[in-house]
């Protein structure tokens, strides 16, 4: 009979074994779990917002969507691309084109500014995301028994270290 390994006597579980022997690993073991949760919340989002009838969305588009539903005031492109951290613009303006061609936003002016504001049918179809989200994944994460506290404090990190790997991007940049 073969005795089992322990957990902890594997390492850390990493995608990249070669960044795992670094300085710090546990950092690489966060990356990877930031991969798996990324890729998976994507897939969900685009998933709950067809379960919400609106289909053929990508993740970027039903980001977009509640970004610009979120408060009900209009946005510029500007405030969507600073508030997720997106840079390519292009890529949210976009989004932006196939959600006004869908009706689930529209454009306007503002003074000399192009805003978009969520349409009544944009509206509807965040809401019923909602639903869904309610109905599948709330009922779900909330039977792990996590507490809500610590996934704030979770949530105030991973902004934090937003910044880090924000500030790091920009040194490589420069080499």
């Amino acid at each position: 009979m073969i005795d089992p390994i322990a957990p902890d006597e594997l390492g850390p579980i990493v995608s990249s074994g070669h960044l795992a022997s670094g300085a710090m690993p546990a950092l690489s073991e966060f990356e990877f779990g930031l991969i798996l949760v990324s890729h998976a919340f994507h897939r969900w989002m685009v998933r709950c917002m067809a379960s919400a009838g609106v289909p053929d969305l990508s993740y970027m588009d039903v980001l977009i969507l509640h970004n610009v539903n979120h408060r009900g005031k209009p946005k510029r492109l500007a405030d969507i691309c600073l508030v997720l951290n997106m840079e390519d613009t292009h890529v949210v303006n976009y989004s932006l084109k196939k959600l006004e061609r869908l009706k689930l936003v529209k454009s306007g002016r503002q003074g000399k500014e192009k805003v978009v504001t969520v349409t009544p049918a944009g509206e509807k179809a965040c809401l019923k995301y909602r639903e869904v989200r309610e109905a599948l994944l709330i009922k779900a994460v909330k039977s792990l028994g996590l507490d809500e506290r610590g996934m704030s404090e979770i949530a105030a990190r991973m902004r934090a270290l937003s910044g880090n790997y924000d500030q790091a991007a920009r040194a490589a940049a420069s080499l």
